[in-house]
This record gives structure tokens, sequence and C-alpha cells, in this order.
């Protein structure tokens, strides 16, 4: 395992960020922390990184206790969020700082420069400013830079958290080249389900500073530990004692006896899918997800009453 994180529990005062967490994270993987705000996912990365001490727990980085190491000596690399450069150093100073500081010959930091620039696409942008690139471009610089020492660790803290949903799409895939290239061990922590879906190779789902769950994407989405998992990764229904996914109902215009009666609220058209948003005799709502074919086929219109069958349902015990 590259990275090892035992037993750790942090308090700040009386609230505890993190409480008898243990992970592990495979070398060479792509592993997203996944929560809600206050979850501890952060604090688990602070702690791995060094910049915060547990206060009980141990660390292992590459097979070896990292526990008391201060964070220059493990091998880490570690972008935030918001990503604050030397403004007064050009684009090549800056991912070039990390090396001058360990006084690496001059003709190996051009060279790493150069080729971190070409591969995070910067290149022929060295001579710029952080204030004269883009916010995606400046995370793109922030990552070289965390990169240039060859840590064997990264560490992403929401690094896209702050950018528009278009350059965080363009940076997701632009990450995941970027890995499949490198082959760097990361974790990156985010509240966006559809990012760790998308991105990871293993999601470690966070709440109130415990792990909920551990397990690969498809998993994780079909196979839920328990309800607070079901909830948050994904969209649900729940209906009565069961959790249901919107792709898992099925629509008619007609019962049959097993359906159950429902009034169409709206119909919101997404392109290659529609979304039913609908509401029960009971007052109880839920979305449906059709393919555009699907919803084509049934003419649904507001107002309209249906009848759901659901195919597949899933329900937890206390």
């Amino acid at each position: 395992m590259a990275i090892e994180a035992r037993n750790v529990t942090k308090r700040f005062g009386d609230f505890v960020a993190l409480d008898d967490v243990s992970i592990e994270v495979e070398s060479g993987s792509l592993t997203a922390l996944l929560g809600p705000s206050g979850s501890g996912k952060s604090t688990l990365l602070r702690v791995i990184a060094g910049l915060e001490r547990a206060d009980a727990g141990d660390v292992f980085i590459s097979g070896k206790e990292a526990t008391a190491l201060a964070p220059q000596k493990r091998g880490v690399g570690f972008v935030f969020q918001h990503y604050a450069p030397f403004k007064h150093m050009t684009v090549w100073e800056n991912v070039a700082f990390g090396l001058s500081s360990r006084k690496r010959p001059k003709a190996e930091i051009a060279k790493r420069v150069d080729e971190l620039l070409e591969l995070v696409q910067l290149k022929g942008l060295g001579k710029r400013y952080p204030s004269q690139l883009s916010g995606g471009q400046r995370q793109r610089m922030a990552l070289a830079r965390a990169l240039a020492p060859e840590p064997e660790v990264l560490l992403l803290d929401e690094p896209f958290g702050a950018l528009d949903a278009r350059v965080r799409v363009e940076l997701r895939e632009w990450l995941l080249r970027l890995h499949d290239e490198m082959h760097v061990t990361t974790i990156f922590v985010t509240h966006d389900q559809e990012e760790a879906l998308e991105l990871a190779d293993s999601i470690v789902v966070m709440n109130k500073g415990r792990v909920e769950q551990i397990a690969p994407p498809r998993q994780l989405y079909d196979e839920p530990a328990n309800e607070f998992v079901m909830s948050f990764v994904g969209p649900v229904n729940k209906l009565g004692d069961a959790w249901v996914r919107p792709h898992d109902i099925e629509l008619r215009h007609e019962p049959n006896g097993s359906t159950r009666e429902a009034q169409i609220e709206r119909v919101v058209r997404l392109g290659f899918e529609t979304r039913v948003d609908l509401v029960r005799d009971d007052g109880e709502r839920l979305h449906v997800q059709l393919t555009r074919d699907e919803a084509d086929q049934l003419e649904l219109d507001a107002g309209d009453i249906v009848y759901l069958r659901t195919r597949h349902e899933r329900t937890f015990t206390a």
C-alpha cells in the first residue's frame, strides 16, 4: 500500500473531526475522499500530508511510518482549492520553486520544468505571470509545481471547486490523462459525487468524521452499505422504507395491479435524457429518469396522471 491511515482520531476542541478512521490506498491509484462539508475529508488529507497532527493513530507512506515526520519529509505534493501562487514569479519560476529550494542542478531544473509545462499543457506560457492565466491554467500550474519534486503521493484538496462547471469538466478529463501517464498515487477531496464517480478507482465515503464505505465507484453506486451512502452517492427516491434510483422506475399510463398512482409536476428535457418530477397522492415527491425515446413514446405532460412500477428497490436494517 502506498498510504495507510490507521485508527486516526483528530479533535478541534469538543468537535471530533476524525473518529478512529482507517483507510488503505493502493500504489498508483486515484482515490477520492467524498462526503458533505464537515465530514472530515479535508482533515484526513491534511493529517496524511503532515499539516495536521492527529491526536491518535498512525500514518504510513510507502510502507514507512510518517506519523511524526514534517510535511517536507513525507514525499507528498499538495494542491489546495484556493491555490496561492507566487504572484511576483513567472509560471516557469513557480513550477521550479520546489526544485530550486532543494538546490537541484540548474540543468536538471530546466529540463524538469520544461517537461512539466508541456505535460500540463502550459508550454509557451512559462514567461507569463499567474495573473495572466485563466483559473484552469492556474490550477494546472499548481499541479505542475506539486509534481516537480517527483512526490511519491499527490494530495488534492477540492482542486477544481473554485472553477466554473465547464472548466471543472475539462480539468477532470485532463487529470485522468495526466494520471494515466504518470501513475502517481493520488488522493483527492471532493463533495461532488459525479466527480468522484468519474475519476476515482476507489471512493472513501465519509460522514461525521467516520468512514461509511470504501469501494470502487460501480460497487458504491450499486451496493451501498447503508442509507447514508445510498442517499449521498447518486440521485435516489424514498418510497416508504425503500430506496429507489430514478432510472429504476417505470412509468405507464394505465394501472396494472402492481403500480402506484402519481401526478406529473414537471417534465425536464436534458438532451439525451428526460427527468420527470412526480407527486403521489400522499404528498411524497420523487423523480424519474427516462431516455429521450422512452419519454417521447409516453408523450408526458405536466398534470398527467401516471402509474409507476419500481424495477429495483433497496431497504436497510437499522
